[in-house]
């Protein structure tokens, strides 16, 4: 595993660490099952508070990028069902919203296909 921070940079080096682990995990790069290293073993490795990586790693978690399995360590998790069942939801649910506001279905996509232009950074 290979991560890079930028001080430069104006993405948080917690975000940086999430991002970059989120990125390879997804690539394949990191493989499920792959053991991180630990919260003070990576934070030692990139010159960052031990605070910061456990930020990252808390983020991870919760996004189902990885998973903590007590004194074992620290995983990559079989990431996509989780993340694809949390986005499932949320789709659900906006789409029973936009319903109720009465939006047409051409509204709802393209108040999507805006939010999705915005939080990617595009144009």
């Amino acid at each position: 595993m290979t991560l890079k921070i930028h001080i430069d940079d104006s993405a948080a080096p917690y975000e940086q660490v999430r991002a970059q682990i989120s990125g390879q995990a997804r690539a394949g790069v990191l493989p499920v099952g792959y053991r991180l290293p630990t919260v003070r073993g990576l934070a030692e490795s990139l010159g960052l508070a031990a605070n910061t990586v456990a930020k990252a790693y808390r983020a991870l978690e919760a996004d189902g990028v990885i998973e903590t399995r007590g004194r074992n360590g620290t995983f990559v998790a079989a990431a996509g069902s989780a993340a694809e069942r949390e986005a499932s939801l949320a789709a659900q649910v906006y789409a029973e919203k936009v319903r109720r506001l009465g939006l047409t279905e051409g509204d709802a996509v393209a108040a999507v296909r805006d939010a999705l232009r915005a939080a990617y950074g595009e144009d």
